[in-house]
């Protein structure tokens, strides 16, 4: 069994594979839907798009939505703010690695902020009158 390196402990691989993986970030934009057969003559759709993360240092990711996942990003527009729930694939070849990273799920975030109540205006009429009884001093300490 292989080991995977995260956050300075190992992972047995086996459990990064079940692993559900989620990111968030502002859609960048969303590329070209793409279609065609198969060599064993199945129809296959993908559509592809772009996100970037609001982290201190920003990552762009592409993502892959494949047959009808693909309807998944409909309705969705550069800027908006996603969270993206995706897996990942690595194949070979001709002795050369490829990877995808395969969405299977997008939610719009939260992007309201929380409503507070502001607390109401200060006025001069707030402040107590002072008892005629008080005199200068009369503190207890």
């Amino acid at each position: 069994m292989g080991f995977l390196q995260m956050d300075n402990s190992r992972v047995p691989f086996q459990n990064f594979c079940s692993m559900s993986l989620t990111i968030k970030g502002n859609i960048l934009k969303i590329l070209n839907p793409e279609s065609g057969v198969s060599r064993a003559g199945k129809e296959w759709n993908k559509q592809e798009f772009v996100i970037e993360t609001q982290e201190q240092f920003p990552r762009k990711v592409c993502f892959t939505l494949f047959g009808d996942k693909t309807s998944l990003i409909n309705g969705m527009g550069p800027g908006q703010e996603v969270e993206v729930s995706f897996n990942l694939e690595s194949r070979e070849y001709n002795g050369k690695w490829f990877h995808n990273i395969n969405a299977w799920k997008i939610d719009a975030a939260d992007t309201q902020p929380p409503v507070m109540d502001a607390p109401p205006e200060f006025r001069q009429e707030d402040i107590p009158p002072e008892s005629i009884d008080s005199e200068p001093g009369d503190l207890p300490f």
